[in-house]
């Protein structure tokens, strides 16, 4: 049985969220979902957010490894990410509520000088995407969130310090450390991330393993390690991951052909495009766009 607390985030999404996918509020970095429908396991890139669900449930695919974030727990993305994701249980009668966070490097720092304590170690590096159990108080400042997006007035005055409360007890959380590593700029985790930033804007182009490191600042072997260990992947890996992420995205929204979507996403080569397509998602560009506009 769902506490008053969860019945209330229900019911607050639910009248806020109205329409199906993204639905943008009147605070910067705040967005509320729906999504009514099922669907099957697909690319997508996640950007920085924190993500609280009050109906319904979602799995992301990472590296060998499955996140869940439902009622019970959060999703947090300190970097940019490809990876695949699925809904297989939402309908019209109990969609998927989701409340999104956008991670605000500038805004963690604030809230770290004034908490105080240990600053990370330089040599910090944790994996960019967690989830953690949804503590009573982090589900009562959403609560508190999206009760003042119901007015305009309110949602200028009181919303900006309840998106910041979020923050705070996410800092606070089990993996709270992630967070503190991205926005403590000298971490090796923070230089990492910038570089993610970097090629999630310029996905399209071609990528220098030597020169991202000289970005970095650091040696070309030391940089391999550290993005390794944030991302679980190689420079090379995360950049195809991001292309077909994004190529995906193209087809499924945009109605671009394969072929279309390779060269957008820059590649030279189509049938290269969809061998690594169909390597990496077992199925076509074709087929599988095909299949995810239903």
């Amino acid at each position: 049985m769902k506490t008053p607390a969860e019945n209330r985030l229900v019911a607050l999404l639910g009248a806020l969220a109205t329409r199906e996918g993204p639905n943008p509020t009147s605070l910067s970095g705040v967005k509320l979902y729906r999504i009514s429908r099922p669907l099957p396991r697909h690319a997508a890139v996640y950007e920085p957010w924190i993500l609280i669900i009050a109906q319904g449930s979602k799995r992301v695919y990472f590296s060998g490894d499955v996140y869940i974030y439902d009622v019970d727990n959060y999703l947090v993305t300190a970097v940019p990410m490809p990876v695949e994701c699925e809904t297989p249980h939402a309908s019209p009668q109990n969609p998927i509520l989701l409340l999104a966070i956008a991670v605000d490097p500038l805004m963690i720092g604030e809230l770290l000088l004034e908490m105080g304590g240990e600053s990370p170690s330089p040599q910090s590096v944790p994996r960019g995407l967690y989830a953690s159990p949804l503590t009573q108080p982090l589900r009562d400042a959403a609560v508190r969130l999206l009760d003042c997006l119901q007015s305009p007035t309110d949602s200028k005055v009181l919303g900006p310090q309840f998106v910041r409360e979020i923050v705070y007890r996410v800092l606070q959380g089990e993996r709270g450390e992630v967070l503190r590593a991205l926005a403590a700029g000298n971490t090796h985790f923070a230089q990492i991330s910038r570089v993610l930033d970097h090629l999630h804007r310029d996905y399209a182009k071609p990528i220098d393993v030597e020169s991202l490191a000289r970005q970095a600042r650091m040696s070309p072997s030391i940089f391999y390690q550290r993005f390794k260990a944030v991302t679980t992947l190689s420079p090379l890996q995360y950049l195809k991951g991001v292309r077909l992420g994004k190529a995906c995205l193209l087809m499924v929204q945009d109605g671009y052909t394969a072929s279309a979507a390779a060269f957008a996403v820059g590649y030279e080569s189509a049938p290269q495009f969809s061998r690594e397509y169909k390597r990496l998602f077992g199925v076509s560009p074709g087929q599988d766009a095909r299949l995810k506009r239903g």
